[in-house]
């Protein structure tokens, strides 16, 4: 009979570490997971989904225009923000009871507090004071906004977490940041009619895409209306009346109704008591652990955002499903980080997936790059002037497609196709002899048979 009294104690309550605990206590194994907010963890509390539901909602004032170019008469239209934050409560709170039903009927013991290591097999329920033990433990607590506490006035700003419940949707927002979750609400912000300025200390946004896809979305985020001041950076937030007061580096002083800051996000480690457990963190934060998310504790896993390695949802449940293999199964198994297909939710969307056509140069001798610019079918006749982006970066040696990327309408959806097709390896001439499906966009990804230019050294020739 075991000495512990589980088998295994998740401290986190996200996709991740959900996806741990539902899995082994259906293989029999006794398990406790505790969450000190709400289960379901950023992407499906404050993340992800709510995100994805205010695209939605702020896509809907370009439908309505568009519709005129066919036929239809749209009369006049208005918007009321605390029904859709009604609407997408109802929706968040419906996910969480099925991520808890999913846990409870595979006999998991739900606790609803926060724990804290003791040492390497002890966990401390913080609620009741209670301690525990478990044989192994796996820590999914994700990250959490960076509050970027250096900025004067940063107590005046809010997160990515507050946007999800504002009391009233203000007219003007300030929004730090050039990554994903900074472009992604500067898009929905403008598109629920909000003057939107976005800041950000680089030279273009989205730093780790593809330099294509960055100025696409670029100018057609100006085009709509967004500002965007690159090259500067707040240097100070203060109370204006009822406004806030914004001070830039470069470009004066900015008044806006928000100032959202949206400057990276930290790993959730701080007062869990690793040190305690023997567990090590780097310089940011986040738990060091092996191939196998094995932390410096010989029994303790880590995985999701709070290892700081790949912080996108289906990498942690990925991950988890490697610690179940790894663990519970007598097969050892290294998460793969190869080849992942990402998007981005701006207005319009990226897709991607493989290396940039930077990164490939970098790695290949020579590039095939395939590019195609065009305006969608839908676009005629609504008199949309956006574009639509498609490229492919080949090895020309091989043949094989080492990335593919989409800045335009439904570009996530083609992306994740995509990602079947790169991570088995497909060559050039197996798109070329794919049969395209007309009329869409995605059929140019197969019709495009002679390259636009080469890159050979890293240098386009």
């Amino acid at each position: 009979m075991s000495s512990y009294d589980y088998d295994l104690f998740v401290i986190g309550g996200g996709s991740g570490g959900v996806r741990a605990a539902r899995v082994a206590a259906s293989l029999g194994k006794k398990v406790a997971i505790a969450e000190e907010y709400r289960y379901g963890g950023t992407c499906v509390i404050r993340g992800c989904v709510p995100k994805k539901l205010f695209v939605y909602a702020s896509q809907y004032h370009e439908h309505f225009e568009d519709a005129a170019g066919y036929g239809w008469s749209v009369g006049e239209t208005s918007f009321d923000w605390k029904k859709l934050i009604a609407a997408k409560d109802g929706e968040i709170a419906r996910l969480e009871a099925i991520y808890k039903k999913g846990l409870s009927g595979a006999n998991a013991e739900i606790l609803e507090t926060r724990a804290e290591l003791v040492d390497a097999h002890t966990v401390r329920l913080v609620k009741t004071g209670e301690t525990v033990t478990a044989r192994t433990i796996l820590i999914a607590t994700g990250g959490r906004p960076n509050p970027h506490a250096s900025l004067p006035g940063h107590e005046l700003c809010i997160s990515s977490n507050e946007a999800f419940h504002l009391e009233e949707l203000p007219k003007s927002i300030v929004i730090a940041g050039g990554g994903y979750i900074a472009v992604e609400f500067a898009n929905i912000f403008h598109g629920l009619g909000v003057e939107t300025t976005l800041i950000y200390r680089g030279a273009e946004i989205l730093s780790r895409f593809d330099h294509d896809l960055r100025r696409g979305l670029h100018e057609a985020m100006v085009a709509k209306g967004i500002r965007i001041l690159c090259h500067d950076m707040l240097q100070k937030v203060s109370k204006n009346g009822d406004d806030l007061s914004v001070e830039t580096l470069n470009n004066g002083t900015l008044r806006a109704g928000v100032v959202l800051l949206a400057l990276g996000r930290m790993p959730n480690t701080e007062g869990l008591g690793l040190q305690a457990a023997g567990v090590k963190t780097d310089e940011r934060g986040a738990i060091v652990v092996d191939e196998y998310s094995r932390t410096t504790a010989a029994n303790i896993f880590a995985l999701g955002d709070v290892t700081d390695r790949v912080q996108l949802t289906p990498v942690a449940i990925h991950e988890a499903m490697c610690f179940i293999q790894t663990e519970y199964k007598n097969n050892p198994t290294k998460p793969d980080h190869d080849t992942i297909a990402t998007a981005v939710f701006s207005q319009p969307e990226i897709g991607t997936v493989g290396l940039t056509e930077e990164d490939a140069g970098k790695r290949y001798a020579e590039l095939e790059v395939y590019r195609a610019q065009f305006r969608p079918l839908k676009a005629t006749l609504s008199g949309r002037s956006e574009k639509m982006l498609m490229k492919l970066i080949v090895d020309a040696a091989s043949r094989k497609v080492v990335g593919a990327h989409i800045l335009g309408h439904d570009a996530g959806e083609m992306a994740q196709i995509l990602g079947v097709t790169l991570k088995a390896g497909c060559t050039k001439d197996d798109f070329d002899r794919t049969m395209a499906v007309h009329p869409t966009a995605a059929e140019e990804l197969v019709t495009m048979y002679a390259p636009s230019y080469r890159v050979r050294d890293g240098v386009r020739i």
